[in-house]
């Protein structure tokens, strides 16, 4: 198998630790990640001062010579499927794709086949250079099955490390849009009474709370205020149906993001996602405020009515600002159109 070498030479006052020195000195240009140097230590691909070195913790002085070899990215064990993409933007260090609902993103034993994953590998092919040392696509960031819209992912290592690390920093832009049950507006005092409910001017809602698993549902995640995982979502109205309104298209974007972060804080706000099986509960709509029309899209809607719609990074590779949109699929407009209905008199 072919491989390449990568050789440099321990900087002044390095950290004590092998993998935390190579990580600091090793050239910007290897692409190679801590996870993925740590790996390499642990295979034999690592020799300080020509001796081979298994050990990540062990010690490195200042001066030593550091060879690296890194064998040429091996065949994923996922298998390409001809699968259609709606592709965005593409080029040789990333994909831009818009996500269909039903479309699992990454394969898991309820999912082996027929994922946005087993799609990439054959729509890319040999254009993968390779992510942690295999030809497979770099997944930084998903968006659930039945979400629709905008996913980004890596064709190589040092993109996969460049998105990786602004998705960490909270600097890439995501706005989705959301069909929900109520309307969550600012002039409501309920919400105003709702733990990490605020409001921001314009009516702006702001949910802040601790996100993790539901105690007894573990597909579930869940609000706390002590433990989890940091979570800010904030939320406007874009329109708002029905007489008394008891449905809103919303925008939605994140601070954090964390699994079924929308879905999860709008349920906490008691404006839970229109379709969504799982935080919807069985909420009905009073056929006296949408059309009859209205009401059956609203209980015929089979999936939460949520889209990624817009998605906005800095380019890993070449620094350009990118910002990609996406419109809202056609069963959301069909519901839209629906909702707007007037109410038979």
């Amino acid at each position: 198998m072919a491989s390449r070498r990568i050789e440099f030479v321990i900087a002044d006052n390095p950290p004590k630790r092998l993998d935390k020195a190579i990580a600091r000195d090793v050239p910007e240009e290897a692409s190679l990640s801590r996870t993925r140097l740590a790996r390499l230590i642990e295979s034999g691909g690592v020799a300080v001062d020509g001796q081979a070195v298994t050990e990540p913790k062990a010690r490195v002085a200042e001066g030593a010579e550091i060879v690296i070899t890194v064998e040429e990215a091996e065949d994923s064990h996922i298998g390409p499927e001809d699968i259609p993409l709606d592709v965005i933007y593409e080029d040789d260090d990333l994909i831009v794709i818009n996500k269909p609902a039903g479309m699992v993103v990454h394969p898991a034993p309820g999912s082996p086949s027929g994922t946005l994953v087993n799609a990439l590998l054959h729509h890319c092919g040999a254009d993968l250079s390779g992510v942690g040392g295999v030809k497979r696509p770099g997944i930084v960031h998903r968006i659930d099955k039945e979400t629709s819209g905008l996913l980004v992912v890596a064709k190589s290592d040092v993109a996969h490390q460049g998105l990786a690390a602004q998705f960490e920093r909270h600097t890439v832009e995501r706005y989705y849009q959301a069909l929900c049950y109520g309307t969550p507006d600012g002039n409501d005092p309920r919400l105003r009474g709702v733990r990490g409910a605020s409001f921001e001017p314009g009516h702006i809602l702001k949910i802040t709370t601790q996100l993790a698993r539901h105690r007894t549902d573990r597909q579930r995640q869940a609000v706390f205020f002590e433990g989890g995982r940091h979570a800010i979502t904030r939320a406007r109205i874009i329109e708002a149906f029905g007489t008394p309104a008891v449905a809103s298209l919303v925008e939605c974007w994140l601070e954090t993001g964390r699994t079924h972060q929308i879905r999860v804080h709008l349920a906490h706000a008691g404006h839970s996602l229109l379709g969504d099986p799982t935080y919807g509960g069985k909420r009905k709509i009073s056929p006296k405020a949408l059309s009859a029309a209205g009401v059956a899209a609203v209980d015929g809607f089979s999936r939460q009515a949520l889209h990624a719609a817009v998605l906005g990074f800095k380019h890993p590779v070449s620094g350009e600002m990118l910002r990609f949109e996406a419109p809202l699929p056609d069963d959301m407009q069909g519901l839209i159109m629906a909702l707007r209905l007037p109410v038979a008199r």
